[in-house]
């Protein structure tokens, strides 16, 4: 099936650059979150991005103006029923997501093709809760969603090879690359991603080295463009978490128990960016680490 309208469950950091993205690309965009507050916030974001690349001649000013007319919002999640792809991209909860495609269900087209952005928790097991296990898939942007050129294609257990290649066929159009993963926890990238940060957060834990010389060795030391603990500020060090927790759970090893410390951070509430406190201190002109 061709794919030209596109569904997106979520107005927030994802949910707004897969918006972005997907109708600069030339899709049908309809966004959808609970908050008409972040539905106006997500459109003033993207616009603010795509006036960025423009700025940077990457877009036309014309490409700029067809793409944002293609985005309209809606606070009521059935009105996504008639798209073509449904992208869900709220908080990472097993319960919130399936709650969203329970309320979905009876409103959707028999040919709509659904999919998750979760970096972590199970296709397989999200598929399960509806009634359209062969049409469901994980469809994982990295973020920032413009910025970023990976996506990650997983397939649950009963997924079909008409919803994969139709997934794809996105992807392609998008002018990404996708990475097909199998339906294990994490997937690729986290998978491999995470347990990184979670020992370099050990390695704070156990007092090896600071924040700056954990970073400053990773950066200057591996040509990483940017440290594990600022990296883990800028992901969020909650879903780091839950990731970690995922990870420890589904494969039942213990070299994915997650730090104490990466605990105790997320039980003071200091998440990283979005809190302005993590690793990191945000709050004045320049970071200050906080170890």
């Amino acid at each position: 099936m061709e794919i030209q309208t596109i569904g997106i469950v979520g107005a927030g950091q994802m949910g707004n650059g897969i918006a972005h993205v997907m109708a600069l690309a030339g899709y049908d965009v309809q966004l959808n979150d609970v908050s008409t507050d972040a539905l106006k916030q997500a459109v003033e974001l993207v616009e603010g991005n795509m006036a960025r690349q423009v700025g940077r001649g990457k877009v036309s000013e014309a490409d700029m103006t067809a793409a944002l007319a293609r985005i309209k919002t809606t606070p009521t999640l059935t009105d996504l029923g008639q798209s073509d792809l449904v992208i869900e991209a709220a908080t990472e909860r097993e319960t919130v997501k399936q709650a969203i495609f329970e309320d979905l269900l009876p409103h959707l087209k028999p040919t709509t093709i659904l999919t998750s952005n979760t970096s972590s928790i199970s296709i397989t097991r999200l598929a399960s809760r509806t009634d359209r296990p062969e049409k469901f898939m994980g469809f994982h942007f990295m973020n920032p969603v413009p910025v970023m050129q990976l996506v990650e294609l997983i397939r649950g257990i009963a997924t079909d090879e008409e919803t994969f290649s139709a997934c794809k066929q996105v992807v392609d159009k998008l002018g990404k690359t996708a990475a097909s993963a199998e339906d294990f926890p994490a997937f690729i990238v986290n998978r491999i991603l995470m347990p990184m940060i979670n020992e370099a957060v050990y390695t704070l834990y156990e007092g090896v080295g600071n924040v700056q010389s954990i970073d400053s060795s990773m950066k200057l030391g591996a040509n990483h463009p940017m440290g594990p603990l600022e990296l883990a500020d800028f992901i969020g060090l909650d879903t780091c978490l839950a990731i970690m927790n995922v990870l420890h759970d589904g494969l039942a090893d213990t070299k994915y128990r997650p730090c104490p410390l990466l605990t105790k951070y997320v039980e003071a509430g200091w998440l990283g960016r979005k809190t302005q406190r993590g690793f990191y201190d945000y709050r004045g002109d320049a970071p200050v680490p906080t170890r």
